[in-house]
């Protein structure tokens, strides 16, 4: 890869964060193009190839039409039939109520929606960006990150990707606060019982020994971990045979404090003796934090 021509392309929802992303890019080092229109790619790369000064490029596509969208994908297909390109599609995404609450805060309109509701043209813009979304090797879910969050996650997933190092990112979650919609893989704990219910142990964590040992106590909550283990290990060298740089796992309870978090943390470890992990608990102390406000 050292020899090959470093080329991302930065796509995804308007206000999920693409010119904080271009901005990171920058600061790295890369040379970096915002709103380059698609058709232009091939012709500003042979450009580049010709200067032989440049070797790692960041550019900010904007799609904001289907015609766009056909031009990106021909220009992909184009780009990935030479061998001395390594080419890393980046899709930032965002819930929908983030989304309109950063139209809202920021006094912008969005692109597809000029004369009707903000989430006419979120639903628009989704709909366009379905595909590319599918097939980008990196979709990050910007909906809880700040913009110093995004630009750490950006420069620990290219740290990682210049050392080559396969990575699993696991994510603990509540399903009141909705999915990761940049995961992978999703499994839901719900079926397990719940330490909720249990007075002592309802204000505490998956990561405290007494709700760890309630959780994992239960022969059901054995026969799980034993054969969700078993499958990420059948299925984890398929992502990294299709060329995956990191595969997002995550695992969901009620509130995404006690059993998603006492299972990641068990899981992740059992994982680690073969890969290299990175842990989140999205949701462990939302609770905390709505107590607080109350």
């Amino acid at each position: 890869m050292a020899d090959n021509l470093e080329l991302i392309i930065i796509t995804g929802m308007s206000g999920a964060g693409k010119t904080v992303a271009v901005q990171c890019f920058e600061d790295m080092g890369y040379f970096c193009i915002d709103n380059m229109p698609p058709s232009l790619i091939p012709k500003f790369w042979e450009l580049i190839k010709e200067s032989g000064k440049v070797t790692k490029i960041a550019l900010v596509v904007d799609l904001r039409s289907r015609t766009f969208f056909r031009e990106i994908q021909n220009m992909l297909v184009e780009i990935e039939n030479t061998n001395l390109i390594d080419t890393t599609v980046m899709f930032l995404d965002a819930t929908d109520e983030e989304l309109v609450s950063r139209y809202k805060e920021t006094r912008r309109t969005h692109p597809l929606a000029m004369d009707g509701l903000i989430t006419e043209g979120i639903r628009k813009e989704r709909a366009i960006l379905e595909e590319i979304k599918g097939d980008a090797q990196l979709v990050i879910d910007t909906t809880n990150l700040s913009p110093r969050q995004l630009r750490e996650r950006i420069n620990q997933e290219f740290k990682s990707r210049a050392t080559h190092e396969f990575r699993l990112e696991f994510v603990s979650f509540g399903f009141k606060y909705g999915l990761p919609i940049d995961a992978d893989i999703v499994i839901d704990v719900r079926f397990l019982p719940n330490p909720h219910y249990i007075p002592e142990l309802r204000p505490l964590t998956g990561m405290n020994q007494s709700v760890y040992d309630y959780v994992m106590g239960f022969p059901e909550t054995e026969e799980f971990y034993t054969k969700f283990v078993d499958l990420l290990e059948f299925v984890i060298p398929g992502y990294k045979k299709e060329g995956k740089s990191n595969v997002t796992i995550a695992i969901g309870c009620t509130g995404g404090q006690h059993r998603s978090v006492a299972l990641t943390e068990r899981i992740s470890r059992k994982l680690a003796e073969e890969y290299h992990v990175n842990v989140t608990h999205r949701d462990k102390d939302k609770r905390k934090e709505t107590v607080n406000r109350s």
